[in-house]
């Protein structure tokens, strides 16, 4: 209470002050606040960072939002969308744990964006802009994790990923089939946000997001996914600690927000301009260590028998659902709606068994495939 009175003695007391600040608000009224938000961004951020009013623009031009930037109207229009909400109830590692503190995809996305949002803050970078793809880049991941992903690759004619069914997701199928005419930026970095297990940021510059943001999204990912993974596997004792090995123990350090906090410190200390770019790099021993912890969590996670064997039955369920759907044109048709009408009968079937939550697509299953009772 004592600071706040001396904080209005200070205000009453100085006239000149006073009026100075009311200046600023005349000033200010004759910018928008996206504008002064746009003067923020270019006084502020780093030389490298995208700025929101030097975008490249949406496929279709919209009204400008008198109060919030482009990124931010992207950021928006991503947390509304159908395709977020869904993310709560697909799986990331682990199906249908029986406790409660398991990750799900959405809140993966959540600790992928607080990680990139502290890395762009870091490094002076479009904050809004990394959110926006954060909360976007797995908008297009399956049922049952990457199980669902490997049989609809399997089934799709030219392949299936879940990084360019996020783009197609916010392209074509959210809004009731008119997408969501995101920023150029945002839907490459949707794109190029993923690096399965090669390197995080590929050889080929073509790869590479176009945006020193876009390749923040890529890091946090990956430092996300490590750390959180290894947590969740411990607690469904799918590994014990001691199994951990000990150099990522004592690299990356032995809990969750430790590990954390030192791969973005590696990302931060290598990361340094070159040749008009901001280059992004990740300490040696921090980067060597990630890679071994990786294939830890290959080895003894994503293909432990507890995972693998729920797989297989999460696999044989999308399979026989893509057979059902194809084969059965009217029920399909009815279940999806009007989106992508122009799509081919497979990508049509395969969009809409991608968008399913794990518990919708067993419901789906049990009320194609399991006999009923008659009344």
């Amino acid at each position: 209470m004592r600071s706040r009175e001396k904080v209005r003695e200070c205000f009453t007391g100085r006239p000149a002050l006073m009026a100075q600040i009311r200046n600023k608000l005349n000033n200010h009224t004759k910018l928008s606040i996206r504008e002064e938000i746009e003067k923020r961004e270019k006084m502020y951020l780093s030389p490298y960072a995208c700025l929101s009013a030097e975008s490249k623009g949406r496929f279709v031009p919209v009204e400008i939002c008198p109060i919030r930037s482009a990124f931010q109207c992207d950021r928006d229009s991503i947390v509304y969308s159908k395709a977020f909400r869904r993310l709560k109830h697909k799986t990331q590692v682990f199906l249908a744990p029986t406790g409660d503190h398991c990750r799900t995809r959405l809140t993966h996305t959540l600790e992928v964006s607080e990680i990139a949002r502290t890395i762009a803050r870091a490094l002076s970078l479009n904050e809004d802009l990394v959110e926006a793809i954060a909360l976007a880049h797995d908008l297009g991941h399956t049922p049952f994790g990457h199980a669902g992903e490997s049989v609809l690759n399997e089934l799709l004619p030219g392949g299936f990923s879940h990084y360019r069914q996020s783009l197609r997701v916010v392209d074509v199928l959210e809004n009731d089939g008119l997408g969501l005419n995101l920023t150029y930026e945002v839907r490459d970095g949707i794109v190029k946000h993923s690096k399965g297990y090669g390197e995080v940021l590929p050889d080929n510059a073509r790869d590479l997001p176009v945006t020193a943001e876009g390749c923040v999204v890529r890091y946090a990912d990956i430092i996300a996914y490590l750390s959180h993974d290894l947590d969740d596997a411990i607690r469904c004792l799918v590994i014990r600690k001691e199994d951990i090995p000990a150099r990522c123990q004592q690299v990356l350090g032995d809990k969750h927000g430790k590990r954390i906090v030192t791969m973005i410190q590696a990302v931060l200390a290598a990361t340094e301009p070159h040749n008009g770019k901001l280059v992004f790099g990740i300490a040696q021993e921090i980067g060597e260590v990630m890679q071994l912890l990786r294939q830890f969590l290959y080895i003894n996670v994503y293909s432990s028998p507890q995972v693998h064997t729920e797989f297989v039955k999460a696999s044989k369920m999308l399979r026989e659902l893509y057979i059902y759907l194809l084969d059965n044109r009217d029920f399909l048709e009815k279940e999806i709606g009007s989106f992508a009408l122009s799509a081919s009968p497979e990508r049509r079937v395969v969009d809409f068994i991608a968008s399913m939550t794990d518990r919708y697509a067993q419901n789906m299953y049990q009320r194609i495939f399991w006999p009923r009772a008659l009344a």
